[in-house]
């Protein structure tokens, strides 16, 4: 039986928090940039704190007990869908925008999505630019994460919304003893991570402003810009690389981060075979993007090229959707390559989206084990991930999640065709939008407002499902979810 006052209770807390970040923003608004937007976002923060407070009041004397796996996932599809429609109220507001698209703009900065419908960003309000980047940076290791890290009232029945929230095929491994613990290392590395990057990007010539809402976005694997002309603004191969860098340490697990810097030894990366895997993929990528660039003529020199080439394939794996140049007008098989390598994704519990790089190894490994079965059939052959064996559920799952994926793709993108989108228009707008990658070609190339009602509705599902890995959303759909 799912508990509905245990429910609004935990609900509460993701509402305080919104509402929390609304005043901040307006406060920035009133002393820092002076752009008369305070009204929008003070009254939306207090109207969503005071909600928050009567609830966690109202329900006070409903003690928390231990969270059920059926509460855990309800309260983080909840969560998702909440903070979505209360992060879309100032955009709304300040953009002049339907709610439709207000909705989509935020679920697409919470998930890190990154796919906008707002053009102009160059002219538009800096409290308003910086709002859209902070809630990328607060999506990107997840709200939930975040609720359980600061309130210790969820340190019971918290692994079960951190399994819910965490994406990858394995969510019972702990850095801490502790659910909270773990959530807060989980922080501290994503904390430390942001600044670093933001000191770099100012050390490399951006502004103070743009490095800290830029390292929002990189660090999150958001791709969220301040400009139009996104990455491609600031015409520097140094920053190109500096993104590179921090695109990939947001999408390389942030528990192998921690064990790096608690053994201060780099080797650990390299030592992993999921990160060992990630790296090499897009290595290999990177100079095949490079070799057709230099086919098509494209670039004055091998170096741009390759720089050109690797901040794409970076930009595409890790999810975050930075753009350099007009890639959308690359011609050949680039656009179809950059779309794949977005399903490829990155490491299993980090901010990147992606059917993440474990499911795709373990994936080819089994073809190639039941390739060795087919040859030597009174053979013995383990499959083995990282020197150990790999659970055959675990290897029943990760089949399903990748016939899941297609299939949902497939799906989803003939609903989408349905309302007037072309097929190319369609398919890399829903491959975008489920692996939380941003841009889409065709139609959808400079942005997603071509889209109908209906077909933005259909996306913002599409981010949320691919953000939560299909299962956690689905659940919710299936009788034995509601089943006593």
């Amino acid at each position: 039986m799912i508990r509905l006052t245990l429910l609004i209770r935990l609900l509460g807390m993701p509402i305080l928090w919104m509402g929390v970040v609304q005043i901040v923003f307006g406060e920035l608004s009133i002393y820092v940039f002076h752009d008369g937007l305070e009204r929008y976002f003070t009254i939306t923060g207090l109207t969503a704190s005071s909600t928050a407070l009567l609830l966690l009041g109202a329900m006070r004397r409903h003690k928390i007990a231990t969270v059920t796996n059926r509460e855990a996932i309800l309260y983080v599809v909840l969560t998702w869908w909440l903070v979505g429609f209360l992060g879309a109220i100032p955009i709304m507001l300040i953009a002049d925008l339907s709610f439709t698209d207000a909705a989509f703009e935020s679920i697409s900065a919470l998930t890190t999505t990154g796919a906008t419908v707002l053009s102009g960003l160059d002219e538009m309000p800096k409290s308003f630019l910086l709002y859209r980047q902070f809630l990328q940076w607060m999506g990107g290791l997840g709200v939930v994460i975040f609720v359980v890290a600061v309130l210790p009232m969820l340190n019971i029945g918290g692994m079960k919304l951190l399994k819910a929230e965490t994406p990858g095929p394995f969510k019972d491994e702990k850095i801490a003893p502790r659910v909270k613990h773990t959530a807060h290392f989980l922080w501290y590395v994503y904390l430390s991570l942001t600044i670093a990057c933001a000191l770099s990007y100012w050390l490399a010539g951006m502004s103070a402003y743009d490095a800290i809402a830029h390292s929002f976005t990189t660090v999150s694997t958001g791709g969220f810009s301040t400009y139009d002309a996104s990455m491609g603004h600031f015409d520097s191969e140094l920053i190109l690389w500096l993104a590179n860098l921090f695109m990939l340490a947001g999408a390389i697990s942030f528990a192998l981060h921690y064990r790096v810097f608690s053994m201060r030894s780099c080797l650990l990366y390299l030592h992993d075979e999921e990160c060992r895997s990630f790296l090499v993929i897009v290595l290999a990528m990177s100079l095949v993007v490079t070799l057709m660039l230099s086919q098509q003529g494209l670039f004055d020199s091998l170096f741009t090229r390759f720089t050109q080439a690797t901040f794409h394939i970076v930009s595409f794996i890790t999810s975050t959707g930075y753009g350099a140049t007009g890639f959308t007008q690359w011609g050949g098989a680039l656009p179809l390559i950059l779309v794949f390598v977005g399903y490829i994704g990155g490491c299993a519990g980090s901010t990147a989206g992606g059917n993440k790089i474990i499911r795709n190894v373990i994936s080819v490994k089994s073809i190639f084990l039941e390739t060795k079965q087919l040859v030597h059939p009174n053979g013995v052959f383990t499959l083995k991930f990282q020197g150990r064996p790999i659970p055959f559920e675990v290897r029943n799952s990760i089949m399903a999640y990748m016939c899941l994926a297609a299939v949902t793709t497939m799906v989803l993108t003939i609903l989408v065709m349905m309302t007037g989108m072309s097929f190319t228009a369609a398919f890399t707008g829903v491959a975008a939008c489920l692996n939380v990658l941003g841009p889409g070609f065709g139609e959808l190339g400079s942005n997603f407002a071509p889209l109908s009602d209906t077909g933005t509705w259909i996306m913002s599902f599409a981010m949320i499902l691919g953000r939560l890995e299909y299962f956690t959303v689905l659940a919710i759909a299936s009788p034995l979810m509601w089943r006593e």
